[in-house]
């Protein structure tokens, strides 16, 4: 069974592909496999606009324009005010917890983690979380059968914590996915702060913390990330530790785009992080239009 968000992201390949001609809703239809009236109502109700519209955000020309915006309102007070900063800067409050040196060196001795994956609007995400906080979040990939790549994700989350006592456990981590991919609340009331478990060097923790400052529906540079953690010219370092996040979207590395306006990789596919700058940026918007 092809999941939500497996047609509608080939419904975004399609429309991106062939922007060009114009396609009618009966021909993204068509490729998806569904009927019209279905694939207007799966659209409308996980992006919250019709797929044209949508695609519109996902243009080089609107994510220069999103890029100006954010360098010009949110990002510098936003850097400035850190993670104590306003709460309608962020949807989530996520607070970071480093391991120590002997944790780090021993491979994560005494911790204890369980994992789990559940179904999000990106597809099926792979979460892990210890007593700390969240360790590890990652996308499987729409083309590999559910339990494979799971499987995948699972041995890499052993392999990254060799010592550590891991156990297949999805009502342990129901709650994070159901706290991380809610349907967005009213932002004048934060709830109560969702922490991450970071396992890296001092200068992957530096970028991560950073990019922890860039708000939802914005997005930044490699270049802005590495004046942020001190660093300005070490702009290769910044993406080298972007790319090894193993905290998706709560650590937002999808945020971090080229200044031409083009995305850059992405390790759970360009396709997906395209989806993630739009839809958040559609949801931003709805919000600043009802005063959230």
């Amino acid at each position: 069974m092809i999941s939500d968000y497996a047609r509608v992201e080939q419904a975004i390949r399609y429309l991106d592909a062939n922007a060009r001609q114009q396609p009618s809703l009966a021909d993204v239809a068509g490729h998806v496999g569904l009927s019209e009236a279905h694939l207007q109502r799966l659209f409308t109700r996980w992006a919250g606009v019709s797929p044209k519209r949508f695609v519109q955000w996902q243009t080089v020309e609107h994510a220069k324009r999103l890029l100006r915006d954010s360098q010009a309102s949110v990002l510098d007070a936003s850097y400035e005010a850190g993670l104590s900063g306003g709460g309608r800067l962020h949807d989530l409050f996520v607070t970071a917890e480093a391991l120590t040196p002997g944790e780090y060196k021993s491979g994560g001795e005494g911790v204890e983690i369980a994992y789990g994956v559940h179904e999000t609007p990106f597809g099926d995400a792979f979460i892990a979380t210890t007593a700390r906080g969240v360790c590890a979040l990652s996308f499987l990939d729409v083309a590999r059968p559910r339990e494979e790549a799971a499987a995948d994700a699972a041995a890499e989350l052993r392999a990254g914590w060799p010592a550590a006592t891991i156990r297949a456990d999805d009502t342990a981590t129901r709650g994070v996915a159901e706290r991380v991919f809610a349907p967005l609340g009213d932002a004048t009331e934060r709830p109560a702060p969702l922490a991450v478990l970071l396992k890296g060097t001092n200068f992957q923790l530096m970028v991560w913390r950073a990019l922890l400052r860039v708000p939802t529906g914005a997005v930044t540079t490699y270049e802005e990330l590495a004046a942020a953690t001190g660093s300005p010219t070490a702009v290769r370092a910044v993406a080298s530790a972007v790319a090894r996040n193993a905290i998706s979207y709560l650590i937002p590395c999808h945020r971090v785009i080229r200044k031409s306006g083009e995305l850059g990789g992405y390790r759970w596919g360009p396709d997906r992080k395209r989806t993630m700058i739009a839809w958040e940026a559609v949801r931003s918007e709805e919000r600043r239009a009802v005063g959230l």
